[in-house]
């Protein structure tokens, strides 16, 4: 499901809002001002980055517009012919567009600043390359893994160390035995499949894939991933008992779900487990790789990435920061100062995980020391070997729509308002049609 060229940037134009004032530099601003869109400077990772550029290029006036990417806003800014300098967003997100010639390539600025492509993770390269070319540099990177909760496994006569997604048939039963439901309440979740976020990853493990050139959302090996992980859910007590008890979840605190025992095993987002080291150090988990159905590894990569619009005013400039931010030596110097920042507040420093390998080598060399703690000690080392082996969603004109097509068609799955025959079929039908808007197939 990709369109194979770059349509006119006139469908921009046509899908855009009308009104929408746009993003580059306004009245009043300095000729070396440098807009941003999409980026902020919550931590050291992101302040430290920039201070590193700023001290290289104090005639520049960085401009950090703080706030959640906005895509229509972004979109509309770019058919207006006004548009920030940089864009920060998804990967997954930044390949569509340069699909649909919202964002420039970055042939020329690479090869000035003699960057090594070589040195980013495939996964990440391949989610910004469309037709070969390069259309944005990539920055963090995390992977899917399975989290799994000692006690209440081996409560259930079950060792931790052997629970695997690769044997489909058996998880229902493996999910009545850790679970705990009362009266059609879930008191405890066996196991959490993480729907509908994590269908490309059931999907992949079926061997299946949601967005490329045969790729279809009615494909049975799709339908069957939905279909096995509705039913771990229903006989948790359905969809909405499921997700009422999960969002009682203290899930970003001390007293959190592997703690209190509230959840057995799910897969889940490589940051989640900085928010165990710090909130939980001593929480009993087992750290291991999602399989697919043969047992193999499987992870799927996500993270941002840096890309220049179409009609930005300085683009050399532009480059000059992206090129900056992303080079090992700055990710070096800001892991540093995030290690430091967190031992002067008394938490650990759970790594810092790039889309540069290169970066990464010199940070768990230099600046990574789990000093004793269990979660990091056994979780750090599985997410370094999972990214390698990382798959990621290949760009799509249409990737957006794409992705609310199918987690639209899982929800109503949940909701028992379509069986996943028929909510797939209607998810296909919708990515055709949004493919078909903007020039795709």
């Amino acid at each position: 499901m990709r369109g194979p060229l770059l349509p006119p940037l006139v469908l921009l134009v046509a899908s855009a809002l009308s009104g929408c004032g746009g993003l580059g530099n306004r009245a009043g601003d300095a000729p070396n001002a440098l807009v941003t869109m999409g980026f902020g400077l919550p931590d050291e990772h992101a302040t430290a980055r920039v201070q590193v550029f700023r001290d290289a290029n104090p005639d520049i006036d960085v401009r950090i517009n703080e706030g959640a990417f906005d895509e229509q806003q972004f979109l509309s800014a770019v058919a207006a012919g006004d548009p920030p300098d940089l864009v920060y967003a998804e990967r997954r997100k930044l390949g569509g567009y340069a699909a649909r010639g919202a964002v420039q390539p970055l042939d020329d600025c690479l090869a000035e600043h003699r960057v090594d492509l070589a040195a980013f993770r495939p996964a990440a390269l391949r989610q910004v390359t469309h037709d070969d070319r390069v259309y944005g540099l990539p920055e963090f990177s995390s992977v899917r893994l399975m989290i799994i909760n000692n006690p209440v496994v081996r409560e259930a006569g079950l060792d931790p160390a052997t629970l695997s997604t690769a044997d489909w048939a058996g998880l229902p039963a493996l999910t009545d035995r850790l679970a705990r439901v009362t009266g059609g309440r879930p008191q405890r979740i066996g196991f959490d499949p993480k729907m509908p976020e994590f269908l490309p990853l059931w999907a992949k493990a079926n061997g299946a894939d949601l967005i490329g050139p045969d790729a279809r959302l009615d494909d049975p090996r799709v339908v069957e991933a939905v279909r096995v992980t509705a039913d771990l859910v229903e006989r948790q007590g359905g969809w909405a008992s499921f997700k009422a008890f999960r969002d009682t979840f203290d899930q970003f605190g001390a007293n959190n779900q592997y703690v209190t025992g509230q959840l057995a095993a799910m897969p889940m987002d490589s940051w989640y487990l900085n928010t165990l080291a710090t909130n939980s150090p001593d929480v009993d988990v087992t750290v291991v790789p999602f399989t697919d159905r043969a047992g193999n590894p499987l992870t799927e990569s996500g993270g941002q990435a840096w890309a220049i619009p179409r009609g930005a005013r300085h683009p050399d400039t532009a480059c000059r920061f992206i090129t900056t931010l992303t080079h090992p030596d700055t990710w070096v110097t800001a892991a540093k100062a995030r290690r430091d920042a967190l031992a002067r507040a008394g938490k650990p420093y759970g790594g810092t995980f790039t889309a540069n390998r290169v970066a990464d080598e010199r940070i768990f060399r230099e600046v990574f020391d789990p000093k004793g703690n269990r979660v990091l000690q056994q979780g750090v080392p599985t997410v370094l070997a999972l990214q390698e082996q990382a798959f990621a969603l290949p760009p799509s004109p249409a990737a957006s729509e794409l992705v609310r097509a199918w987690e639209g068609a899982v929800n109503r799955v949940l909701n028992r308002q379509q069986s996943p025959e028929d909510a797939m079929a209607q998810a296909q039908r919708e990515a055709e049609r949004a493919l078909k808007r903007v020039g795709g197939r």
